[in-house]
């Protein structure tokens, strides 16, 4: 039950009549109930203390969260073109947050907190972009440049911020490039506030028990501390595109511009290897052509695209 110090509070801000206190020490009962197992309770009282309070709304948070930059995004997941694996586990995802609340009176909570991890341009992003369309949630995106200060103590207390704004202001909430702060307390050249800061992020994973949907994506899974994983309800493992994918891709992408099939054995060769982020660009370059030049596509000018693209960007790696 509640300690001490918080009903001391809950009474106080009562008797001031400050209902955004009120539902801070409520939420921390809320966390504190969670923590000790009782999360049916937990989640009855955070829906009880929904409705007190009206003044943070998600326009004003953003106004004053710089750490944070939201949009709306509009993506179905037939955009995607990965894995049915992924495509599955994003299904469930959407699937538990729409039944949430039947899984709350069993005592339940719903996929929540997911880490994505895979190559760049694999769809991770995107993902999130996905989730936020289709839950009809704002998507808010985390600046790194933003949170991580050079000050002792203070990317701390920048990240405590971003979880409350997770219990007032409801959507999905995207770390990426999520290894600058969850990076293995053991590595070598690992410094001492690093590790406050990814401590500081487990506790606050822990404990949170907001409605928001609170995703971290990164392109080095190997370089994440290893107490991450079992903070997260799901991991979600991204791969590059393999030939079905990358017909699908193209196929969905240049409707209209081809003449036929264009994607002939050729295409699929040197298309391999690279990300679908870098098969939508090529696309997107075809349709220009296509535009400017009024005429249709063919297999010989994409495989001519695939080729510059692989020269500019994929030969650099070395």
């Amino acid at each position: 039950m509640a300690t001490a110090d918080q009903i001391r509070s809950l009474v106080k801000a009562y008797s001031q009549h400050d209902d955004q206190k009120f539902k801070t020490v409520v939420l921390q009962i809320v966390a504190h109930e969670a923590k000790l197992g009782h999360g049916s309770f937990a989640q009855e009282l955070k829906k009880d203390a929904s409705s007190i309070g009206k003044s943070a709304t998600i326009f004003k948070m953003q106004n004053s969260n710089p750490m944070l930059q939201m949009s709306m995004p509009s993506v179905e997941l037939t955009e995607l073109f990965t894995d049915d694996s992924v495509h599955s586990k994003i299904e469930r995802i959407l699937l538990e947050y729409r039944n949430r609340n039947k899984l709350y009176k069993s005592g339940l909570s719903n996929r929540r907190k997911i880490l994505l991890e895979g190559a760049p341009g694999t769809g991770k992003t995107m993902t999130a972009s996905i989730i936020a369309s289709e839950l009809q949630l704002p998507l808010y995106t985390v600046q790194m440049d933003k949170l991580v200060t050079k000050f002792m103590g203070e990317t701390s207390s920048r990240l405590r911020q971003i979880f409350d704004s997770m219990d007032t202001s409801a959507g999905v909430y995207l770390f990426d490039e999520f290894d600058a702060i969850g990076a293995d307390r053991l590595m070598d050249n690992e410094v001492g506030e690093m590790r406050r800061i990814l401590n500081s992020f487990l506790q606050f994973i822990e404990n949170d028990v907001s409605d928001s949907i609170i995703i971290a994506a990164t392109n080095n899974p190997k370089m994440l501390d290893k107490a991450l994983f079992r903070r997260f309800d799901d991991v979600i493992h991204y791969e590059l595109p393999n030939d079905a994918q990358i017909k699908q891709l193209f196929d969905y992408k240049l409707e209209g511009y081809q003449d036929g099939s264009i994607c002939s054995k050729e295409v699929i060769e040197a298309a391999r290897g690279l990300s679908q982020a870098e098969l939508t660009i090529v696309a997107e370059d075809a349709m220009k052509e296509s535009i400017l030049y009024g005429k249709n596509f063919n297999s010989l000018m994409l495989i001519s695209l695939l080729n510059d693209r692989r020269n500019n960007y994929v030969s650099r790696e070395a």
